[in-house]
């Protein structure tokens, strides 16, 4: 079901709505698709905290990356 919305853009959200239609979309266009791309954003970071909380988490993985990063550090050169 499609609703309508109002919005008052600033300067930097008008510049951009300007450059999307100069790209060929519509408002309607620009707007939806810019919608959905911000929250597909910020489900993707919200996801990827999530593995990154869990890898921390993880005592096998822990120490495997212990292991890498002692194996690399044996392998540099000196200083």
């Amino acid at each position: 079901m499609a609703h309508a919305i109002s919005i008052r853009l600033d300067d930097e959200a008008d510049r951009a709505l300007r450059t999307l239609e100069a790209a060929g979309m519509t408002r309607s266009e620009a707007v939806r698709s810019s919608l959905i791309a911000s929250a597909d954003r910020l489900r993707r970071r919200s996801e990827l905290a999530a593995e990154v909380a869990a890898l921390e988490a993880d005592p096998d993985d822990r120490r495997e990356m212990q292991l890498v990063a002692d194996l690399m550090e044996s392998v540099r050169a000196p200083r």
